[in-house]
């Protein structure tokens, strides 16, 4: 709301436009003395006032104590919801630069909420696109913004920020924010379906990358619980943004913000997709690990599908290291090896923990095929990339392939120099920076204990 001098001026002016006097637009509420100490500037109209002499006035509330046209506003919410879709629908340099020109519009209608909606958008785009640095600045802005709003409405920058943490390899610190958010909610009673499901979903990898395999295996199964109250109606998502642009055409701008606001809520579930895609990954690992490698293929083609239909490059170059892991198990080295290509243009800033996992791929591969050399060199080049992640499991695993393969060719002091550098990172399986579990949803059954 604007200081009470500027609010005077803009009653007076359109008072005047009208053609009323101050007690025509007073009564029958107000006095004729109100209207003139408010026009001049002497005392701060409460919400109330403002909402009765906008109707008086034949303007909105927005107007009479901002000096925004309502409509202005609308349209950007509007816009954003066409930026939300594109995102949603795998579009993302589509949808940044729809958010890159829409941030400016707010900041230049000083609309907190949808400048927040704005970075969030980026975020999103950024982290699809791997530039990771960029995606951090624009989730800490945004929680920035939001600063004074509850966790559930915050958890959305807070998740985002984690799984930039997580893609540029920092672990215990990724662990950290999502744990945090998770324990908040539900020890606090803010149990949010949506808000837990984009922490749960995001939990699963630094778990997995962590060794805390129960932990990620109970995340996944409360995100797949959760899910069917988050359901994805794209064609309801539609229409309401039709609906919307019927309302602001007819200046019914108060209906058609009541319209985009349901289009926003349901583009923030399809964006789950990405997330519920992570589940059904981590159900796909773990059948792999019991050796049930058919199902697992299932799962993991679907998680694959789910992110390649998002043009969710990075995030499906991550889960195809596990689905060629599969291939491979399965005896399809050429299958598994042509799905290494994505993975091999990951760098340290963009994915080392999967990369690294392209490259053990590769020279277990290689291994398999008697190629010793190749093997070698493709161990070492994982290893360049894990030695920072904190992946301290698969580090260890790491070593122990490498210290093998060097001591069969009868390298025994370069084995154990590779040995010793993997116990250096053994990690206790179950392992995480908070030690006990988060708490979970009212009415959902506890984490299973991680093993010793």
């Amino acid at each position: 709301m604007d200081e009470p001098a500027a609010i005077g001026r803009r009653v007076q002016r359109l008072r005047a436009e009208r053609a009323l006097t101050q007690r025509q637009l007073a009564e029958p509420v107000y006095t004729p003395a109100y209207i003139s100490t408010l026009e001049s500037g002497r005392v701060r109209p409460s919400e109330a006032a403002l909402r009765f002499l906008a109707g008086r006035l034949g303007t909105s509330y927005e107007e009479l104590a901002t000096g925004r046209p309502a409509r202005l506003a609308t349209e950007l919410r509007l816009a954003l919801t066409d930026a939300q879709r594109a995102l949603a629908t795998g579009a993302a340099d589509e949808a940044a630069v729809l958010f890159r020109r829409l941030l400016t519009d707010a900041e230049q209608l000083d609309l907190d909420p949808e400048r927040a909606e704005a970075l969030l958008g980026l975020g999103e785009c950024a982290l699809e696109g791997g530039e990771l640095g960029d995606a951090i600045r624009h989730f800490e802005s945004a929680e920035r913004l939001l600063g004074h709003e509850p966790l559930p409405r915050r958890v959305r920058a807070v998740r985002g920020r984690a799984v930039a943490h997580l893609l540029a390899g920092e672990l215990r610190y990724a662990c950290y924010l999502l744990e945090t958010s998770i324990d908040e909610l539900n020890s606090g009673g803010l149990g949010d379906p949506e808000a837990l499901v984009l922490l749960y979903a995001a939990v699963i990898g630094p778990y997995m990358d962590m060794g805390a395999h129960a932990r990620a295996a109970h995340a996944a199964e409360l995100a797949l619980a959760l899910a069917p109250q988050v359901q994805d109606p794209a064609l309801v998502a539609g229409m309401h943004r039709q609906v919307a642009r019927t309302f602001l055409a007819e200046g019914r701008t108060a209906d058609a913000d009541a319209s985009l606001a349901k289009a926003q809520a349901v583009y923030r579930q399809l964006s789950l997709r990405t997330d519920l895609a992570h589940c059904h990954w981590m159900r796909g690992y773990v059948q792999a690990q019991r050796g049930e490698l058919v199902e697992a293929e299932v799962q993991l083609r679907t998680a694959r599908d789910m992110l390649a239909a998002k043009r969710a490059t990075l995030y499906t170059a991550q889960v195809e290291v596990e689905l060629a892991d599969v291939l491979r198990r399965l005896g399809r080295y050429d299958e598994a090896t042509g799905l290494m290509s994505a993975l091999l243009e990951l760098d340290e800033r963009h994915g080392a923990v999967h990369a690294g996992g392209a490259h053990r791929l590769l020279g277990l591969i290689a291994e398999e095929r008697g190629d010793v050399e190749g093997a070698e060199e493709q161990y070492v080049r994982a290893l360049a990339l894990l030695e920072r992640s904190g992946a301290d499991g698969d580090l260890a695993d790491l070593c122990r392939l490498l210290g093998d393969l060097l001591r069969r060719a009868g390298r025994t002091e370069s084995a154990l120099d590779v040995y010793r550098t993997g116990l250096g990172h053994r990690a206790v399986p179950g392992t995480t920076t908070l030690g006990p579990a988060p708490a979970a949803p009212a009415g959902a059954p506890s984490a299973p204990r991680d093993p010793d």
